[in-house]
């Protein structure tokens, strides 16, 4: 998609990587856009047919039938309700990725579908739409799942915890509201590239 590209260049950051930048379906939101006018991921496994599950599994399969795909190194990323998904696809088809990063987003339902893997979350305190008291205990969460320490104070920038299970997990704090980072592609590349699978 043209605008998510734009948006969120994680291409330019990583050139050598196959970026796919999906276009979801309208879908209502549960923050916005009740009536589901623009695009978006479905929120919860099993609502909607789980259609963008199963579109995932079809794209996943077309990309491995076109290209060379390195299965040690498939990564999912998203910002807001692409974030959600994100975190959805964790739950929902975990053992497929080496490693996520979330922006601005939580998960509400489904933690015991998650296994311990390495996560980079972006959010800003500033957040007015996805707050972040409520990203905060998705940190929480997956630093306890991960086997890291507990979630340090909430200043701006990266911060990485160790995991005993091998997984870390980092944060990364911005001051812009609910807006993608600009430092997240290179950020989110890095990372990536830190983590393939074992």
């Amino acid at each position: 998609m043209r605008q998510a590209s734009r948006s969120f260049p994680l291409h330019e950051a990583w050139p050598g990587a196959i970026v796919v930048y999906p276009q979801g379906l309208p879908t209502p939101g549960q923050l916005s856009d009740h009536a589901g006018s623009r695009a978006g991921w479905q929120g919860a496994a099993g609502i909607q047919g789980d259609r963008d599950l199963r579109f995932f599994d079809v794209m996943l399969a077309s990309l491995r039938a076109d290209y060379h795909v390195d299965n040690k190194r498939i990564y999912a990323t998203g910002h807001s309700n692409g974030g959600l998904f994100t975190y959805l696809l964790w739950a929902e088809r975990g053992d497929t990725f080496a490693a996520f990063a979330p922006s601005a987003a939580l998960l509400t339902r489904g933690f015991d579908k998650f296994h311990p893997k390495p996560v980079l979350h972006l959010a800003s305190p500033d957040d007015p739409l996805v707050k972040f008291a409520w990203q905060a205990k998705m940190i929480d969460f997956v630093l306890k799942l991960n086997g890291c320490g507990p979630r340090q104070p909430d200043t701006l920038g990266y911060r990485s915890y160790v995991s005993t299970q091998g997984t870390e997990v980092a944060t990364f704090l911005h001051a812009g509201g609910h807006r993608y980072a600009p430092e997240g592609p290179q950020l989110v590349a890095g990372f990536f590239q830190s983590h393939p699978q074992p």
